[in-house]
């Protein structure tokens, strides 16, 4: 109810305006640490059955953020007392760049949906590297159950498709002392030729380099894909024969897409605005791409679920699928702060059947 009335006014505001607002207040809130043990004690939900080891990491829950929302690793704090079990920052890229002209994310109510065309907006590889040095600084000795971070990365928009694989092998070796596991993005639809990188030969290029220097490491970091939702079988078949061929730990199912089908928002400029729409139109196809590649990989690669996700039936369904993590977004938007606790209240059950 209280969540209703606050993004009522929050939605009277531009989306980008509303973030940083949002979030910056949550910032101040959380600097004060009475403030945060009650943000905390509110939002944030815990059980034994929760607790996931996947890709040899120890997740606390199996609800984690995607990639976006904290592109710059800004509110890893915040985010954390919100009880997400892991945060996937990003997308981080060699430069740092501006990404397209505003307005450049639009909501759509009626649908649950947004659409997006940030285009890898970021402080850049350096930057993000320093502040989630001093996160893990902070870490280490005031907490007992740790947040899990992933490093989303993609390359520069003036970078060449044939030479975006140093790019991305920039972003691996400067994060890879900072994040907990990597996920390669060729799916956004906002970087001008990049979902072309999904191709088999060009992810060949790019995975089979960075994982040459990953198996390289004393201890190498868990490196997964990022797919978009609007590949035929057949190209979801080359990620498969792509993920045994270069061993990949695991893939995110899936990106934003660029369909515009059965919505209810009526046919306006807004649903024609370029990008990547995300939220509830895409559940079912995004549900439809994790069963396919679930059933081609025959469980031998754990697979993290996004899109469409709002609810604790919403997350199951995903598990069912073949999911072991689910990360929300535009859910977070719509549903708020209690998305995580509600969703993980309702895994409970669900794991002790």
């Amino acid at each position: 109810m209280i969540y209703s009335l606050v993004r009522s006014l929050l939605f009277n505001l531009e989306p980008e305006t509303a973030h940083y607002f949002s979030m910056n207040s949550l910032q101040k809130a959380c600097s004060i640490p009475f403030i945060k043990k009650i943000i905390q004690s509110k939002y944030t939900f815990n059980h034994s059955s929760l607790e996931k080891e996947i890709f040899g990491l120890k997740f606390k829950n199996p609800v984690g953020l995607g990639a976006g929302f904290d592109k710059n690793a800004l509110y890893l704090n915040e985010l954390e007392a919100l009880g997400f079990g892991f945060v996937e920052i990003g997308t981080v890229t060699p430069k740092p760049q501006n990404g397209n002209e505003q307005p450049r994310l639009f909501r759509l109510p009626k649908d649950k949906a947004l659409i997006n065309r940030m285009g890898f907006n970021n402080d850049g590889v350096e930057v993000v590297k320093q502040r989630l040095q001093n996160w893990n600084n902070s870490q280490s000795t005031t907490h007992n159950s740790r947040l899990i971070v992933g490093g989303n990365i993609g390359k520069n928009k003036i970078t060449a498709n044939e030479d975006a694989w140093k790019d991305y092998i920039i972003c691996f070796n400067e994060l890879f002392n900072v994040v907990d596991y990597f996920v390669v993005n060729v799916s956004s639809p906002n970087t001008p030729g990049l979902r072309a990188l999904q191709e088999k030969d060009a992810l060949q290029k790019i995975i089979g380099a960075l994982q040459e220097i990953n198996f390289g490491k004393q201890n190498r970091k868990p490196l997964l894909l990022k797919i978009a939702p609007d590949l035929t079988n057949e190209q979801l078949d080359d990620i498969v024969a792509l993920a045994h061929e270069t061993k990949l730990d695991g893939l995110v199912v899936t990106n934003t897409t660029i369909n515009r089908n059965n919505l209810i928002t009526p046919n306006s400029q807004l649903i024609n605005q370029q990008g990547g729409l995300s939220g509830k139109p895409l559940q079912q196809r995004s549900t439809e791409v994790l069963q396919y590649l679930h059933n081609q990989l025959q469980n031998t690669i754990p697979i993290i679920a996004s899109g469409g996700i709002f609810t604790g039936t919403d997350a199951k369904e995903k598990i069912n699928a073949g999911a072991s993590l689910i990360q929300v977004w535009t859910s977070f938007i719509y549903e708020g702060p209690t998305i995580v606790k509600n969703i993980c209240k309702e895994l409970v059950d669900f794991y002790h059947q």
